[in-house]
């Protein structure tokens, strides 16, 4: 028995049970669906800035202008992702391979990521008809 309305399962999924059953409809839904088997270990400032090789003030930056994620730990101190080293090398990269500056890094982030997202679907699709290509 679903005790949920109709409809709440949401677009381009099915529900089995109680776990969640993608069917590939849906972009948005498979990158949203996550389970995390064990805890992920945040990173301090500290930390961030010596494997990032910033200053950690550059950082606090970078988080106010939304180009780095952070949170708020339970002392209010920035924790951030393991991955947060690569995005503030990448928009390192950006900054001095293509001279922009913040506030265009921000653009060509979301648009990097969309497109990479874009890309992902493509290759789930498969060849786009059943002749081969003409190269």
């Amino acid at each position: 028995m679903n005790d949920r309305p109709a409809g709440a399962a949401g677009i381009g999924r099915a529900d089995v049970g109680d776990r969640p059953v993608r069917t590939g409809t849906d972009i948005t839904a498979s990158a949203a669906v996550r389970y995390a088997l064990v805890p992920v270990p945040k990173l301090s400032l500290d930390t961030v800035a010596h494997l990032s090789g910033l200053h950690p003030e550059l950082i606090r930056r970078f988080v106010a202008l939304g180009l780095v994620d952070a949170e708020r730990d339970a002392a209010k101190h920035l924790v951030f992702d393991p991955t947060a080293p690569a995005v503030l090398a990448r928009i390192q990269r950006l900054r001095s391979g293509l001279c922009l500056n913040y506030a265009s890094i921000g653009l060509v982030l979301d648009l990097l990521d969309r497109i990479s997202l874009l890309e992902a679907a493509l290759r789930g699709r498969g060849p786009r008809s059943e002749t081969p290509p003409w190269t």
